[in-house]
């Protein structure tokens, strides 16, 4: 074939993979997330400037998607009878339609949305098939044989070990995660859970379990802490802030989660290889390597990353027990669940029923249940590290710190598990008063969604795989499995009021990102073998679909979540660090104006441990009484007064400096 030839078979190509890039920024560029704490929504009626051209480009999408399939009428009707016969039809469009869209108080908005975000994804799909089918045989067959070399062959049995391909796959997690933390997360802390698990690893790694009462309690006021007339702590869980003390200690505390993340991907790699083909857990492994929700997870300082890490490393473990291996496997099993315990104990619950249920087949020589009751025991040793840890907090080895935190700050039972009028807190991210069915039923859709569009980045929403795996009802016994851990996870979550809130997608679920991965990968081999039945002259087929909207999600939808929303999340800026070091702040004491989130908790993240260091005491400027107090605890430094994003709607800025307490003492606060 002529070079003419071969450009004129790939125009068309080339033409659908254009219009589904202008369609994907177009969805985003009418898509509002931003920095603040708030769900992300589809905004398609704001006609002005950029976005009046991204909606002329999504209609244009629309029409010349239909005339497209116009003259493909068979074909597609072929397609979607082998695929959803029946009722399957209705009920795939249905639950594609409840995870296409964030739910609004407002009617007007929610019809809108529900209406239009349906059918743009729709539309970013056809676009990226039709771009597959009209790809010519040579190309298309290049692409599938490409892949299926990647892949292995099908109906290889499953295998012990790690892939090699897995190794690769880690590096590149590590590297990327790493990256996004320096690059889009500038290595600062940006929620202020992540605030106190910093400051937590920081003091675990000094040798403390509790720090000094800071001089001035409302100076030094943050979220999460407790403090007591001689000390204050963090209430959170010790796991993971014990974790993240390595990384304190090592000097590279934003390396701690990339390299969790990594190992994630090994121990996927060993776990699916006992559970499934090669084929399916290479395709699992790849979707999670170029997972946009496991890698701006990564680049946090969040507990999520090594939650999962232990329960994949305890899952493995029990599949080496259900295999017949050494009974030893049980002690690090259960030492797994039980540090899952330590670091997220609802989620402990989850993964210690779960497992536990799975290795009740495993036997030792002739004894049965031997395994399990080993198991149980290692879970339950590691586990009571809670009680000494909490009668040192609290005092008493049954109240949780945390537990104690909640009904000192939010009333006795507002922040337990259960249903009823007293459940909540009030936070504007709670659906309705107390906790009922109706507020199940919303957090589940705010979750659905955002596991929809953060899983994989799919303009289409990633989701629709496992939507059609589920219809075709051609489901394994490991694909059973994936299902139960996820409908453990959603269930057991549902006694709690709260979602989770838009912070790194519907993170409260975050242990379901493995097994929807999978369902995700059986759906794509399982449609792209229905497809390939009824078309067999297709060549690169549902892979080759799912290959262009990997590209397309690592291309577009990354950077854009990098920078629209992770950089500068919720007002958290690196600022006081640049500005300390070029002014040379030394032995001072900061005065810091603003809110204490993000202004106080921002300059918060650079206090040392020891209050009383020489170095920069970063205090809220909160009252002139409060600062008067502070200054009086700091009468031999010299003092800076700096304001924080919300005052100056930007980045910190210098008011003053260095000056003498008194000076200080003697400048008014601005009025609010």
């Amino acid at each position: 074939m002529s070079d003419a030839a071969r450009n004129q078979g790939l125009a068309p190509a080339a033409g659908f993979g254009a219009l589904a890039l202008l369609g994907q920024l177009s969805q985003l560029l009418l898509t509002h997330a931003g920095q603040g704490v708030g769900y992300q929504h589809f905004t398609p009626l704001v006609a002005e400037g950029m976005r009046h051209a991204a909606q002329v480009i999504l209609a244009a999408q629309v029409v010349i998607v239909v005339l497209a399939l116009a003259g493909r009428r068979a074909a597609v009707a072929g397609v979607v009878r082998a695929l959803l016969p029946g009722w399957r039809l209705p009920a795939a469009l249905l639950l594609f339609v409840a995870a296409s869209a964030a739910l609004s108080r407002e009617p007007a908005a929610l019809i809108t949305e529900f209406t239009l975000a349906p059918l743009i994804q729709l539309a970013q799909l056809a676009t990226v098939v039709l771009l597959v089918a009209a790809l010519p045989d040579r190309s298309g067959a290049g692409a599938r044989g490409f892949i299926d070399r990647l892949l292995g062959p099908a109906g290889d049995a499953p295998a012990q070990g790690i892939d090699r391909m897995a190794i690769g796959l880690a590096l590149w997690t590590v590297a990327v995660s790493y990256l996004l933390a320096v690059l889009s997360y500038q290595r600062i802390p940006h929620i202020p859970d992540e605030v106190v698990y910093l400051l937590h690893a920081r003091y675990f790694a000094a040798g403390m379990l509790t720090m000094p009462a800071p001089p001035v309690p409302a100076a030094f006021s943050l979220d999460l802490m407790t403090y007591d007339p001689t000390r204050w702590f963090s209430p959170v869980p010790p796991g993971w802030p014990a974790m993240l003390s390595l990384g304190v200690r090592a000097g590279a505390p934003w390396l701690v989660n990339p390299l969790l993340a990594g190992l994630n991907v090994l121990l996927a790699s060993a776990l699916l290889r006992a559970l499934y083909p090669r084929r399916t857990a290479r395709l699992t492994l790849l979707l999670l390597a170029a997972s946009p929700w496991a890698l701006f997870m990564a680049m946090n300082v969040l507990t999520h990353t090594f939650a999962t890490a232990c329960a994949l490393g305890a899952a493995l473990c029990v599949a080496r027990l259900r295999a017949g291996r050494s009974l030893a496997w049980a002690v690090p099993g259960g030492a797994l669940i039980g540090v899952i315990s330590l670091i997220r104990p609802l989620e402990g619950l989850a993964v210690a029923l779960l497992l536990g249920l799975w290795s009740l087949p495993a036997r030792w020589r002739t004894i049965p249940l031997l395994p399990s009751c080993v198991l149980t025991i290692s879970t339950v040793m590691v586990g009571l590290i809670n009680l000494p840890y909490n009668r040192l907090l609290t005092g008493n080895p049954r109240l949780f710190p945390l537990v104690d935190y909640s009904n000192r700050v939010w009333g006795p039972g507002r922040n337990d598990l259960g249903f009823g009028p007293d459940r909540g807190v009030g936070w504007g991210l709670d659906p309705f008063p107390g906790h009922g069915l109706r507020d199940v039923i919303v957090n589940n859709n705010l979750n659905l969604f955002q596991v929809n569009i953060e899983l994989l980045g799919w303009s289409c929403g990633a989701l629709i795989a496992v939507w059609l795996l589920l219809a075709s009802g051609r489901l394994r016994r490991s694909d059973w499995l994936m299902i139960a851990v996820i409908v453990m996870i959603v269930g057991l979550h549902a006694f709690y009021w709260f979602s989770g809130g838009p912070d790194f997608g519907a993170r409260y679920w975050y242990l379901v990102l493995v097994p929807v991965l999978t369902l995700v990968a059986r759906g794509i081999e399982q449609t792209d073998a229905t497809v390939r039945a009824v078309h067999p002259e297709s060549s690169a087929g549902v892979y080759g679909v799912a290959a262009v909207l990997v590209i397309l999600a690592l291309v577009v939808f990354m950077p854009w979540r990098a920078v629209d929303k992770y950089r500068h999340f919720r007002g958290m800026r690196p600022d006081v660090r640049t500005l300390a070091r070029e002014h040379h702040f030394g032995r001072s004491l900061v005065l810091v104006r603003g809110n204490r989130h993000p202004d106080y908790h921002g300059a918060a993240t650079f206090n040392p441990v020891d209050l009383r260091a020489d170095a920069p005491i970063y205090a809220w400027d909160e009252t002139p009484a409060v600062r008067n107090q502070v200054l009086a605890a700091y009468p031999d430094r010299q003092v800076w007064i700096l304001e924080g994003p919300s005052v100056t709607q930007a980045g910190y800025r210098i008011v003053a400096g260095p000056i003498t307490p008194a000076e200080a003492a003697a400048r008014p606060l601005p009025s609010p």
